[in-house]
Formats: C-alpha cells, structure tokens, sequence
C-alpha cells in the first residue's frame, strides 16, 4: 500500500472481530512504531504487546477509566458519553493491546521532545496497522488508570504510560474515514 493511501485510509477503529493476530504481524507493527524519528536518536519508548489473559487484565483496568468519563458528560453530551462507555467497558472487543511507556523526565524540554517522539512511533504504528489490513485506535483517555497499568506491566517508577492503542481485523462494518479538514497553513514568505 502506498504511504498517501495508508494515511487517507486511516481511522480509529472501533469495532473489531476477535480473530488472533499473528506474532510475525504484531512484531512488523512495532519494528515499524520504533523506526520513528527521535530527538537525538533517544528512541524513548517502550511497547508492551497484551494478547491473551494479559489483554483481559489491561483490558479491565481500562475499563475503570469509565468511572471518570463523568466528568465530561457536558461536553460529549449523552449520545456521545452512552458510547464512550461502551466502548471502554469492551474496547471493541480487539484482541490485542499495545501500551507505550516512556522515561519520566522533570526537564520539559527533554518531556516535550520524548512525547512528540513517542507520537511519531504510534503514528507509525497506526500506519503499519492499516497496511496489514489491521484496524487500530488510540486509547488516550488511559491516564487515569495509569498507576495500575504500569503496575500490571512491572514498569520502574521512572517510566510513564503515555498510551494504550487496540488493534485486531475491522469488525463487520468498518466506518468509512471521516473527513478531514484542510490543513490550517500560513505560508510565509
């Protein structure tokens, strides 16, 4: 699949079948996430692939995040809020989790550039997914279980959870991409 018709293709995901992924797939998702560019080559990531019981187990940890989706009730509305927690409660069913860690920094430079490093791995990984014919959605609302994440992981103190993506085949009806708008561009001279 070529680069430009991976990107219009992709889309979060969030219904799946829970057909197994093979191994020699997953591991060519993650050797595309960590072909990242990075801040002086810092590479400052670390994937966690959950399939099986450790998938159930992260799984259910996620799920708590549901407790505090409350707090946006204003500003999802019902509609919006009824299907955020459906899909936290089962996370479309996918058969696989993919949580990212990261080294914990005090200096925000150095946090800066490790998070944006850390974006352009799950871009590329969300990328690769798509061109396995995968579908994939990034999990960002699981910082508020992240203590018990990285808990689940044996992840050092000194490592944060930044992200969880679900990936697994598309479900029976995968939505089209929604339309994006054009690029907000000041072309300076």
């Amino acid at each position: 699949m070529e680069l430009l018709d991976a990107m219009s293709k992709r889309h979060s995901m969030r219904d799946f079948r829970p057909d197994p992924v093979p191994h020699d797939m997953l591991q060519r998702l993650v050797s595309s996430a960590a072909l990242a560019p990075s801040s002086l080559n810092e590479q400052p990531w670390r994937f966690f692939v959950a399939t099986g019981d450790s998938r159930r187990e992260l799984g259910k940890l996620i799920a708590q995040a549901t407790i505090h989706l409350s707090e946006y009730m204003d500003v999802l509305g019902p509609q919006r809020y009824e299907d955020a927690v459906v899909w936290y409660s089962a996370l479309g069913e996918a058969p696989v989790l993919i949580a990212v860690a990261s080294p914990v920094t005090e200096d925000q430079l150095a946090r800066l550039n490790r998070h944006l490093s850390v974006g352009a791995a799950i871009e590329n990984l969300l990328l690769a997914a798509v061109d396995e014919g995968l579908g994939a959605s990034n999990i960002t609302f699981s910082h508020w279980v992240e203590d018990e994440i990285a808990e689940l992981l044996g992840l050092p103190e000194d490592w944060d959870v930044l992200t969880v993506v679900a990936i697994g085949w598309p479900g029976e009806a995968p939505p089209a991409a929604p339309q994006h708008r054009q690029a907000d561009v000041v072309w300076l001279d």
